[in-house]
């Protein structure tokens, strides 16, 4: 039986380590030793989320009876570009995610 979750579960971040170069395999094991609610693990799950198409995973998909880590797992051997390029779109995840959290403490009148 799989397990689908509606984003990106963190606890499959360590399994993808070892799908790409040594640069994202580097990535991947800091990330999964961050703290839960960590910005740069927040990153992470978004970048994963956004590549695997989370939002768009219905029950009835061939998708979501695969299971979530096999997906994830797919969408990093499947990305059609290089490792620079995928830890690139992880590093705008991150600054978004950044510039995203500062806004949020200036409305709310803390820095």
């Amino acid at each position: 039986m799989t397990h689908t979750e509606l984003l990106f579960p963190p606890r499959l971040i360590p399994v993808l380590a070892n799908l790409r170069g040594g640069r994202w395999q580097s990535l991947v094991e800091k990330v999964s030793t961050k703290p839960i609610g960590d910005l740069e693990r927040k990153a992470f799950i978004l970048l994963m989320a956004r590549l695997a198409g989370c939002l768009n995973c219905q029950n009835d998909t061939w998708r979501a009876h695969q299971g979530c880590e096999n997906c994830a797992k797919q969408t990093i051997r499947k990305f059609r570009s290089t490792d620079d390029d995928l830890i690139a779109l992880y590093e705008a995840c991150l600054e978004e995610l950044k510039t995203a959290f500062c806004v949020e403490l200036e409305r709310n009148g803390r820095k």
